[in-house]
């Protein structure tokens, strides 16, 4: 792996892992789903200028295009993140960020299933050897921590985002190889953002909720979800998958729990 991907992958691992810590930050003053809807809609602002210069809906293969990116933001935007954030609510970060190593397994079998990657006997060791580095960089007093009691439904939907997750890399690396990986990643955070967008407006009125209710710290944490995780740390992913095979870019995912 050429040592720029390898940069900006660890970059991104390193802004995914506070990413756990800040959404609890933002849940603790606004609903689930509006602060996905707000995440989003930061990042789409983001990638918003690029997109309007770039070529339009004709640039990523028209209606086809679109859907193909569509089903992308599912599993890589707002249903991705919808589930992570809810899951937050019942369960704690560091749980959250102990299950991010299933991410890497999921990666490996469905990159050997849809794009013919092979599972050779050493990426396979080289996944064990990482599942136990995570589990002695934490120690037993970290893992001792982990809030084993709390609702099994956040722990469930945390895992479900994470597995989704590795479908969004799987799938997006045959976009991503077509397009590019800024072309692929803004439209798939613009597509997010506008689906997640209503849900976010009927949560607040389901809950009563308004926006000016929120602190300074919350509007500081959605901020950096929006522009640092799902704009900067997304497109590096990105940028690391179209020079990489899927499988090697996810073993990096095992760098978030420490």
């Amino acid at each position: 792996m050429p040592p720029g991907a390898r940069a900006a992958l660890v970059t991104a691992c390193v802004l995914w892992a506070v990413s756990f810590v800040a959404t609890k930050v933002a849940l603790e003053a606004a609903p689930p789903l509006v602060v996905v809807s707000l995440r989003l809609l930061v990042s789409a602002a983001c990638f918003l200028p690029w997109i309007v210069t770039s070529g339009g809906v004709p640039a990523v293969g028209g209606p086809r295009g679109l859907a193909r990116l569509f089903g992308l933001s599912l599993f890589g935007a707002g249903l991705h993140y919808g589930l992570q954030t809810v899951g937050l609510q019942y369960t704690t970060a560091s749980n959250a960020s102990l299950y991010a190593v299933t991410a890497p397994i999921t990666i490996l079998l469905l990159s050997a299933a849809f794009l013919g990657e092979h599972v050779t006997v050493r990426k396979a060791t080289g996944v064990a050897l990482a599942v136990t580095g995570v589990l002695v960089v934490m120690g037993p007093d970290k893992l001792a921590t982990l809030e084993l009691t709390a609702p099994i439904k956040g722990d469930l939907l945390v895992l479900v985002c994470i597995v989704m997750w590795g479908l969004f890399t799987v799938m997006g690396k045959k976009v991503t190889d077509e397009l590019g990986a800024m072309k692929v990643t803004s439209w798939v955070t613009l597509i997010g953002a506008l689906w997640m967008a209503p849900v976010g407006v009927w949560e607040m009125r389901q809950a009563g909720f308004s926006l000016g209710s929120m602190t300074l710290q919350a509007w500081l944490a959605i901020g950096f979800l929006g522009v640092g995780c799902s704009f900067l740390a997304v497109l590096l992913y990105f940028v690391a998958l179209r020079r990489s095979e899927s499988q090697k870019v996810g073993v990096y995912l095992y760098t978030i729990p420490p």
